[in-house]
């Protein structure tokens, strides 16, 4: 932050001036494209890119503001696009505001809030005219520009290593050319053909002390559990243990209840030597499959496709044992599943761990993003003398 101090001290010893965004852009508006041919410029909307045409709008840096919809979906563009009637883009004043830094501004200000319309979210020319910006010399703006975007970049870094996990789990777990090519024999089968379902028992958070028996409660699956467990985070009164029904080591433990239908369905891995309660928001699944790789093949894509449409929606989301056990699951032999789910383990470790992995590493960094933006973005404005 030393070299922005200096320049701060050297520019602006008595603060920043302050302008209305009118009298640094020029807002414009977007048009139909329909009449264009196919081509390789983007066209953009309010939600991001629609399709691409062979006709540009405007080839120079900008901004893009939503006129309606989501509100807050700023863009910067520095290449040729075209741009609908939804969302606005900006000529520039380069003279007096570097276009990235503008971006930034803007973003710092969460338009959404600036929405006046009582059915779609909307913004207006007059209104956006009036929002007042910071200006301070090129030099400040494009050092911030620089220490901003060192943050933006290393996100969408992070942001990309956890998105390769992703596709090379499910290219794994569907043997599509990666972990297989196809060379090895693999049987896909239903789950219920495969395993049996059983339903935990009910138990409530205030049954859960310090000692007792292990037990597994389905909302810990969502916030506290990883792919496997050989410990159980709490343990469920003794009078209670005749009344459970348990995981026994190398079953695996599935949620079937959630606020949304896109979690529903994922499992645990148990692999402690004690048994464990499971709560009847779940079902243990028990087979002779690897285990981990069954954990692993509830997180693939391939599986939640085939589930979605057996859940049901409502206040809580459900789904039932036939539901899950309808699911197709790839079954190569048993040391290609340990093999696969090694691997799948390792780059886990990576992306998933809570504590020191890629979330709690993209979040800090998007943390530490909003935090200097809002610091840096933020100037004393120069007083009348």
């Amino acid at each position: 932050m030393s070299k922005l101090q200096e320049l701060l001290r050297e520019f602006c010893p008595d603060g920043v001036e302050y302008k209305e965004l009118g009298e640094i852009v020029t807002i414009k508006n977007g048009r139909d494209y329909k009449h264009l041919g196919k081509g390789n410029i983007p066209v953009y909307g309010s939600g991001g890119i629609m399709t691409y045409v062979d006709t540009y709008a405007y080839n120079k840096p900008t901004v893009l503001i939503p006129r309606k919809g989501s509100l807050g979906n700023l863009f910067y563009v520095d290449t040729p696009f075209w741009n609908v009637d939804t969302i606005f883009y900006t000529e520039v004043d380069t003279q007096q505001i570097d276009v990235k830094y503008l971006y930034y501004l803007l973003a710092k200000e969460h338009l959404e809030n600036l929405n006046k319309a009582g059915g779609v979210p909307s913004l207006t020319q007059s209104i956006l005219n009036k929002i007042m910006l910071p200006i301070p010399p090129l030099e400040v703006q494009e050092e911030i520009v620089r220490i901003l975007d060192h943050f933006t970049n290393l996100a969408a870094e992070l942001q990309a290593r956890k998105e390769q996990y992703e596709y090379y789990r499910n290219k794994l777990l569907t043997f599509d050319k990666i972990g297989g090519g196809g060379t090895q024999s693999v049987t896909y089968m239903k789950m219920s053909e495969i395993g049996t379902f059983i339903r935990g028992k009910r138990f409530v958070r205030t049954d859960i002390m310090n000692d007792g028996i292990p037990c597994i409660h389905y909302g810990d699956i969502y916030t506290y559990y990883g792919l496997y467990a050989t410990k159980s985070k709490g343990r469920l009164r003794s009078e209670l243990a005749s009344k459970m029904r348990y995981a026994q080591k190398n079953d695996v433990v599935i949620v079937a209840a959630g606020e949304n239908k896109e979690d529903i369905g994922i499992g645990l891995a148990w692999i402690g030597d004690e048994s464990a309660a499971v709560h009847d928001a779940c079902f243990i699944f028990r087979s002779d499959l690897y285990p981990q790789y069954v954990s692993h093949y509830l997180r693939s894509d391939y599986y939640h496709k085939q589930i979605v449409k057996y859940v049901s929606e409502g206040k809580i989301c459900s789904i039932s044992a036939k539901g899950l056990g309808n699911a197709i699951i790839p079954v190569p032999s048993y040391e290609e599943q340990v093999r696969i789910a090694t691997l799948l383990n390792n780059f886990d470790a990576l992306v998933s761990d809570l504590t020191e992995g890629l979330p709690a590493e993209i979040a800090a960094v998007q943390e530490q993003y909003e935090y200097y933006r809002n610091k840096l973005l933020s100037f004393p404005k120069i007083t009348a003398a």
